[in-house]
């Protein structure tokens, strides 16, 4: 287990801590939590980059990390109404069409090399800003900050989730257009 790996991992133990702080009202604490889960995602690969201790396991594991941090954090803000239902179902609703589009690409044996594209990594930005927006207009007061703030974040975070996820399905059907 190598500082990388372990950072994944400690990012997906966080998860369940979120969650029972969600649930206890603490917002104060979910809101340092998942900086901290946050914070663990950006070191873990500048350390593997870094270290040279780039594996396969991590390939697997980070953005495993990212989707379980991501998606609990939406369906329970959703839960909460601390942001709107309707984002969390398209957030939810990109990663299980990525998720099915690989499994139907290794049951086709199709060879495909997974690469975020740029656009993934603004929606991944814009989904962090807002649970962490949406976190802290729940933690404390802001005059600048209000929930019209977050409707706005929220639409353009689904703008981009969805332009991203119909990026990878034409990636996935090209993929499978090549082996046919």
């Amino acid at each position: 287990m190598n500082i990388p790996n372990f950072l994944s991992l400690l990012r997906i133990i966080l998860v369940p801590v979120i969650v029972i702080f969600l649930i206890q009202g603490s917002y104060a604490k979910v809101l340092i939590i998942f900086v901290i889960a946050g914070l663990t995602d950006a070191l873990d690969g500048a350390v593997a980059r870094l270290l040279n201790k780039q594996t396969k396991l991590g390939s697997f594991l980070d953005p495993l990390a990212d989707k379980i941090l991501l998606s609990t954090s939406f369906i329970s803000l959703a839960i909460f109404g601390l942001i709107p239902s309707w984002l969390a179902v398209i957030v939810i609703s990109r990663d299980f069409i990525i998720l099915l589009g690989l499994v139907i690409l290794s049951m086709m044996s199709v060879t495909y090399e997974i690469k975020p594209v740029f656009v993934s990594k603004i929606t991944t930005t814009l989904q962090i800003a807002t649970v962490f927006f949406a976190l802290l207009l729940k933690t404390y007061t802001f005059d600048i900050i209000s929930y019209n703030w977050i409707i706005i974040l929220s639409w353009l975070t689904a703008s981009f989730t969805i332009i991203s996820g119909l990026i990878y399905i034409i990636k996935g059907i090209k993929f499978i257009n090549r082996t046919a």
